[in-house]
């Protein structure tokens, strides 16, 4: 790209040389300017990603496409969350198992939760979109306001990516192999998406919609199924680590005191990795809020 507007810059002087003299003004022409040009214009079209090929034609499908993806996603979340706790009861007894169940039996609440405010947010943008089209057909419509489109695309692939996620992170805790924090970020970190997904489907919505009203108690029962999923990790954690409380009765003084120097060095450590950890999320916070104002513009209620 950057020879070829090279070649282009040099081709304009040429253009501009020859338009300056006399001798060569009548025969000056732009033939090699356009050819540079087109050049430079098929390079970078050849640059350009993927996704940006797509034809505003295909908006409409790929919308149906993402929304089928993430109702499938979730679909799967439920029934390995399923699987998870038959596997739980099989292997597992006591506090352990008690943990397990009431964490995935929490995960479970907060997909079905999801799986009706995605029902939600399809039969309010089809309403959107058959109050608003007119005469168009409904793939004119979503070409047409592409912005918010592509709003519902990025969100409903947001939630969909979430749910898996967090399933993943769900599956390892109960193994024990997995952190609780890790599941408790997840599902904030999903009912983050989901939130999003209401935004975006309620821009162009009436006020008045009674869709828009079963949409807006959806996104409730989310917030609140999250708040049960991070209950039952705390709690859970909570029950864990009582079974796992240090022996003191053979320890020395000078073993507890050894303990104690271990355990003033590790607090300090980890003060110091979670200023730095905060710090690193404000800065990743501030780029996904500005790439996200720019991509989505959801903020825009007319196209």
């Amino acid at each position: 790209l950057t020879s070829c507007v090279k070649t282009c810059g040099t081709e304009a002087l040429v253009l501009i040389a020859q338009l300056k003299e006399q001798d060569t003004l009548a025969t000056a022409g732009s033939n090699g300017l356009r050819a540079a040009l087109g050049s430079v214009l098929d390079t970078a079209q050849k640059l350009r990603p993927r996704g940006l090929e797509l034809q505003q034609g295909e908006l409409g499908d790929l919308v149906e496409q993402e929304m089928a993806a993430t109702s499938a996603a979730v679909e799967s979340a439920v029934s390995r969350i399923e699987e998870m706790l038959n596997k739980s009861r099989a292997v597992d007894s006591g506090v352990k198992m008690e943990v397990n169940e009431r964490i995935l039996a929490s995960c479970t609440d907060l997909m079905q939760a999801i799986k009706v405010l995605v029902l939600a947010s399809k039969d309010l943008q089809r309403d959107i979109v058959e109050g608003g089209r007119g005469a168009a057909t409904i793939k004119e419509f979503y070409a047409k306001n592409s912005r918010w489109t592509e709003g519902l695309i990025s969100a409903s692939k947001a939630v969909g990516w979430g749910a898996t996620v967090m399933v993943d992170a769900a599956d390892l805790v109960v193994q024990g192999k997995g952190k609780f924090e890790e599941l408790m970020v997840c599902s904030h970190e999903i009912a983050a998406s989901t939130a999003q997904l209401v935004a975006a489907s309620k821009v162009k919505a009436d006020k008045d919609s009674p869709n828009l009203a079963r949409l807006q108690q959806a996104s409730k029962g989310v917030t609140q199924a999250t708040a049960r999923v991070v209950a039952s990790t705390k709690s859970g954690k909570s029950q864990i680590e009582e079974t796992d409380t240090m022996d003191f009765s053979s320890m020395t003084l000078t073993q507890i005191k050894r303990k104690e120097m271990d355990s003033q060095v590790r607090v300090l450590e980890l003060e110091t990795q979670l200023q730095k950890e905060r710090e690193r999320l404000g800065e990743l916070r501030k780029k996904h809020y500005e790439l996200a104002g720019v991509a989505e513009g959801w903020g825009e209620v007319q196209e």
